[in-house]
């Protein structure tokens, strides 16, 4: 490391790796993506050029490339094993969500990484949603009161199961481990850690040979409830986050934008025109006995700070923008949703 430019390899060349990591490190200044481990050298050079190097063997890359930071964009059930190597050999690393298949296998990540040393991050990119940045601004105002009620949700109409490892059980796949840890992760942001969780993970779609579906409550021990939910099988999508408090309530109807945007080939730019979301929430509030309805603006979406912050944590100028504790809660949470599911009842995640 030269202390300008860290230099990255990429596990995985999937959706992950092409849609989200590779654009977000290639527009981050002091970053630079000098290895991909995949089995299509093709794609990776007609993406990032020849100069790039390919490994076929995600294994000998963490061994052999000369890299700093390790990426592992791979399917959810290699992450573990490959984070693990790759903190061994003194990485830094960033794994994409879900961390591990269970909360075990997070805290020995944490545990690695702490004694190795090194930088280990979880890719927790929806931190930096227009929704979510948006949320918080109107929770640090106080805007709603005290927040009593809450409903995140990922809605999609997808009716026909498709043959890949996203929608395979046995790969560790389904909309839980996929959808489940954003919201988990922003549940966790506005509200900190529920004393208890109760789950219904489902499948909707015939054929289907993964979960497809959750409606979750997370409990908390003042009486806020925390209602989260996904479906591939809703054409008229629930609301992506409503706030319900004692001075108002908050909607925001549609995704954030920066997926899409990712997905038909924009880069990121000035981060004054990227991720720029139209659609206005909806504020009401009661005041003086008379309900007030007003369009409240969206901020910018935001996904290219999160590779900034991990470059300036591993050049020990910045905090770690999702620490491994942190993305341990939300694998608490997976695993407690999981039983909870399972057994029919609310299970206690209250320390």
């Amino acid at each position: 490391m030269d202390g300008k430019t860290l230099r990255v390899g990429i596990i995985g060349f999937g959706f992950a790796g092409t849609t989200f990591h590779a654009p977000l490190i290639r527009t981050t200044p002091g970053m630079a993506i000098a290895a991909v481990a995949s089995s299509d050298a093709g794609k990776v050079h007609a993406a990032l050029g020849r100069d790039v190097q390919v490994y076929a063997d995600p294994k000998a890359m963490i061994a052999q490339a000369e890299i700093d930071l390790v990426v592992v964009a791979s399917p959810n059930a290699t992450h573990y094993e490959l984070a693990a190597l790759a903190l061994d050999h003194g990485r830094h690393v960033v794994v994409d969500k879900p961390f591990t298949a269970t909360v075990q296998e997070a805290e020995d990540l944490a545990q690695r990484a702490r004694a190795k040393g090194v930088l280990l991050s979880v890719y927790h990119n929806r931190r930096w949603d227009s929704t979510t940045r948006t949320a918080q601004r109107l929770l640090d105002a106080n805007l709603l009161g005290e927040v009593r009620q809450a409903g995140m949700y990922f809605d999609r109409f997808r009716p026909a199961p498709q043959a890949r490892w996203k929608e395979d059980a046995d790969a560790l796949g389904g909309v839980w481990m996929d959808l489940g840890p954003h919201l988990l992760d922003e549940a966790l942001l506005y509200f900190g850690m529920p004393e208890a969780i109760q789950a219904d993970i489902g499948r909707l779609r015939p054929g289907t040979r993964c979960d497809d579906a959750f409606q979750v409550r997370l409990r908390y021990g003042d009486g806020l409830c925390v209602d989260l939910g996904a479906s591939m099988l809703s054409a008229i999508p629930r609301p992506r986050l409503t706030l319900h408090g004692t001075r108002g309530s908050y909607a925001k109807q549609s995704l954030d934008p920066q997926e899409a945007m990712l997905k038909a080939g924009e880069l990121p730019g000035d981060p004054r025109m990227w991720g720029i979301d139209t659609e206005q929430g909806v504020l009401v509030t009661g005041r003086d006995g008379q309900i007030e309805q007003t369009a409240m603006a969206t901020e910018n979406g935001a996904y290219p700070e999160y590779y900034r912050l991990v470059r300036d944590a591993i050049l020990g100028v910045g905090p770690n923008p999702v620490p491994p504790e942190q993305a341990v809660r939300v694998m608490r949470l997976l695993d407690a949703g999981r039983q909870s599911s399972d057994e029919r009842r609310e299970i206690s995640v209250a320390a």
